[in-house]
């Protein structure tokens, strides 16, 4: 079976799930997509670009498959003549109708944001099959659906939220977790070592982060901090205001091109204090895991869904308070890879290829 993956930003996590895909999965795997660059332009202009692609390809394919960054119905407009009769999915990493906006960005002082929540929308009308990375994100959709539709004046078609709602399901991301592997965990830390693998980005709440760190080093508590992570275009200033306040404690401050080097410095971490307003997924928190780093997580998003140690959690404004205790309670940690290794590709292939090949008998 041939599977044309559609991905109009080919980048982080985005990019990883479709290579894994194409190495895991026992099908023949084209992908198509689109640097991972101005995202709102990708969702604007992406199903044009990607369209052209696929017309000039000569790969006949049983299904295609896009992610949530691509206009769905533009995409299957422009290739009508070979793409029509294919089954067609969509996978959603995120959705823009949950995505937390920044109230300086422009779009939302015009009043454009929602805009990338009807591509969305109707990206996900024009599927025959939608999954979800999460059953949070999928819940986010839907409940999401019926407050933008009530927004507009009239022909809201509310019933379609129950069209899309039958057609999709719960998808979890495959994540090459064996790769980690090949390294081994470094010995005990005299002094609690505490992990950010995540974006640099507004939605992963720096600001709490840095400046709770910063807090308790005024108080007296020791520890060590690696900083990882990718920064798109503009990044928070706290990354500048923790780079000099938080100097003495730093091992590692910046993105790493290696993924040996990015293994290594997960396998010597001991502590994932996590803020994040949102996180569909959590693959940052999965991977630091899986490397037996103990992550500290709010009870909201995808987390309560991936993890279920209620020990793991804290009570929403109790960030600071759960971090003390955790710094207090070092060295004992607990060991956390059994707790994710079931998102590993190893163990998610087969439920992937099932939903692949029924969808493609059924529709094909």
């Amino acid at each position: 079976m041939k599977i044309a993956l559609i991905e109009p930003y080919f980048g982080g996590s985005h990019k990883e799930w479709a290579e894994g895909f194409k190495q895991h999965l026992e099908f023949e795997t084209e992908i198509f997509s689109l640097r991972d660059n101005y995202w709102k332009w990708r969702m604007h202009g992406g199903a044009i670009s990607l369209a052209k692609k696929f017309n000039e390809s000569d790969f006949e394919a049983d299904l295609i498959l896009a992610t949530d960054m691509l206009d769905l119905g533009t995409f299957l407009a422009l290739t009508r003549q070979k793409s029509n009769g294919i089954p067609t999915a969509i996978y959603f990493h995120e959705n823009q109708l949950a995505y937390p906006w920044q109230e300086d960005d422009r779009d939302i002082q015009n009043g454009r944001n929602l805009h990338y929540a009807f591509i969305n929308y109707s990206s996900a009308l024009a599927a025959d099959r939608v999954f979800f990375n999460s059953a949070y994100n999928q819940m986010s959709f839907l409940e999401g659906l019926e407050k933008m539709l009530r927004f507009y004046p009239d022909n809201r078609n509310l019933d379609s939220i129950d069209s899309i709602r039958e057609n999709s399901q719960v998808l979890h991301l495959g994540i090459d977790l064996e790769r980690f592997d090949r390294f081994e965990k470094k010995g005990q830390n005299e002094t609690p070592v505490l992990l950010w693998n995540h974006r640099w980005e507004h939605d992963k709440n720096p600001e709490e982060f840095f400046e709770t760190l910063i807090e308790l080093k005024e108080e007296g508590f020791q520890f060590k901090l690696i900083v990882l992570g990718e920064s798109y275009g503009r990044q928070p200033e706290i990354f500048e205001v923790a780079r000099s306040g938080l100097q003495q404690e730093i091992i590692h401050f910046g993105y790493v091109e290696s993924f040996e080097e990015y293994a290594r410095l997960l396998k010597s971490a001991n502590i994932l204090p996590v803020t994040s307003m949102q996180d569909f997924f959590g693959i940052s928190v999965v991977e630091a895991a899986y490397c037996d780093v103990t992550p500290l997580l709010p009870r909201r998003l995808a987390f309560p869904e991936l993890f279920k140690d209620e020990n793991l959690f804290y009570k929403e404004g109790d960030f600071k308070k759960a971090l003390k205790n955790s710094l207090r309670q070092f060295p004992n940690q607990r060991s956390m890879q059994k707790q994710v290794k079931n998102y590993s590709w190893k163990s998610m292939k087969s439920e992937y290829s099932e939903c692949i090949v029924d969808l493609i008998n059924s529709l094909g």
